[in-house]
């Protein structure tokens, strides 16, 4: 199953909601939609990554985040992850992730 993905700006919050594997077939769609938010930046200062429908990442999609996490960091923006459950709570619990970002 391939990702799908989208985002979404509600105020001062912005959300990038992912679906299917989370991997290195998504890294420029990701990047797109990090950028794109992080463009109008001024007005944002957080955002959540949705894993709601996720089930599977891989080593690559640990390095996208920690990218968007830099980039939002230079604008001072948290990244949270949400809706983190199963088999990509076990991956980013091993990599210690919840020490560089909110997991919820």
């Amino acid at each position: 199953m391939s990702m799908n993905m989208a985002h979404t700006v509600s105020g001062n919050i912005a959300s990038i909601i992912l679906k299917g594997r989370f991997d290195f077939s998504c890294h420029r769609d990701f990047r797109n939609n990090y950028e794109e938010i992080l463009k109008n930046g001024t007005t944002i200062d957080t955002i959540n990554v949705d894993f709601k429908e996720v089930n599977y990442l891989d080593s690559s999609a640990l390095g996208m985040l920690l990218l968007l996490r830099e980039r939002a960091a230079e604008l001072k923006i948290s990244v949270n992850l949400h809706h983190v459950h199963g088999a990509v709570k076990q991956v980013l619990d091993v990599a210690n992730f919840n020490r560089l970002f909110t997991v919820s």
